[in-house]
């Protein structure tokens, strides 16, 4: 006899917002200490797995305004975290590097993203982390959700919300 619980599909997939919301709402609020949002964390991780991207393409990437992406890079050359340089194509457009503070800034977000990471699902065990990946990427997948972005940039862009 089976000890897993047979819930059905609308009950599995309220758990699965309630714990995402829950974790994600953990995750910021560790980053306070850095006076970093979700939002910019993502936006340092996608400037640092493609160094010199256009203002364009990160908005493009993260499916949100090119607006919102302006005011958030604005706000991080202002931290000294990120510089626009001239592209090396168009002249018309800059590209976005992180600097050496960005990098550093985004090493101890990695820290806090572990820790979290450590702290919300330490209680399973190291099977049942490995079957949550494998059926959280399969949904993703078949979601067609963008590898390492996370959609709550699209729901801003679609809301007009320019919090972070």
């Amino acid at each position: 006899m089976s000890t897993e619980p047979d819930l059905p599909a609308g009950q599995v997939a309220f758990l699965l917002a309630q714990v995402g919301a829950h974790v994600a709402a953990q995750f910021a609020k560790r980053l306070e200490q850095l006076d970093t949002t979700p939002a910019t964390a993502g936006l340092l991780r996608l400037l640092a797995g493609s160094p010199g991207m256009s203002q364009q393409q990160l908005a493009n990437a993260l499916g949100t305004a090119p607006s919102q992406v302006v005011g958030m890079i604005d706000q991080l050359q202002s931290a000294g975290l990120v510089e626009r340089r001239p592209h090396p194509t168009d002249r018309r457009t800059h590209a976005v590097h992180l600097t050496d503070a960005g990098t550093r800034r985004l090493r101890d977000i990695g820290r806090i993203a572990r820790d979290n990471g450590k702290a919300q699902l330490g209680s399973l065990s190291d099977t049942q982390l490995r079957q949550l990946g494998a059926t959280l990427t399969a949904l993703a997948q078949a979601h067609g959700l963008a590898e390492h972005v996370h959609p709550g940039y699209r729901q801003r862009a679609r809301t007009g919300r320019t919090r972070d």
